[in-house]
């Protein structure tokens, strides 16, 4: 038996792209800086930043995209997908995290949409209208 789920919390490192699949899917990419603290060779403590690929895909995504943007502290959960092509006679990889669970922890800039003042009342039911497809009953 083997497990793959990961969680993370750390900021964007840039604005998230949103683009869409032939078939009209959205997908949202993002960048987060997970902070590792850890000895350096003084002894000394001290923190060093790992950058962390996200995708999400569909519904959520749009609904996401409003509100977080570079900066926002975010908490994801999700599991790892590795993948592999060649570009240009050259053999690349990645390993991303797939989005399942994201939360917005930023209090100002990144958990409202980009570019407008909103009511904490609107937000909440805006946060709350993302995860709405995700209701079982």
């Amino acid at each position: 038996m083997s497990i793959n789920r990961v969680t993370i919390s750390g900021n964007l490192t840039r604005e998230p792209e949103l683009r869409r699949t032939q078939s009209g899917m959205a997908v949202l990419s993002f960048c987060v800086a997970v902070n590792d603290r850890r000895k350096n060779q003084q002894g000394e403590w001290g923190d060093y930043a790992n950058f962390v690929d996200c995708t999400m895909f569909g519904n959520r995504a749009e609904g996401v995209s409003n509100h977080i943007s570079k900066g926002s502290k975010v908490a994801i959960g999700g599991k790892l997908h590795w993948s592999q092509w060649e570009r240009d006679g050259q053999k690349r990889s990645k390993l991303e995290v797939v989005v399942d669970d994201i939360e917005f922890m930023s209090r100002e800039g990144g958990s409202k949409p980009r570019n407008q003042q909103q009511p904490t009342d609107e937000l909440i039911e805006a946060q709350a209208s993302v995860y709405d497809d995700d209701i079982p009953f």
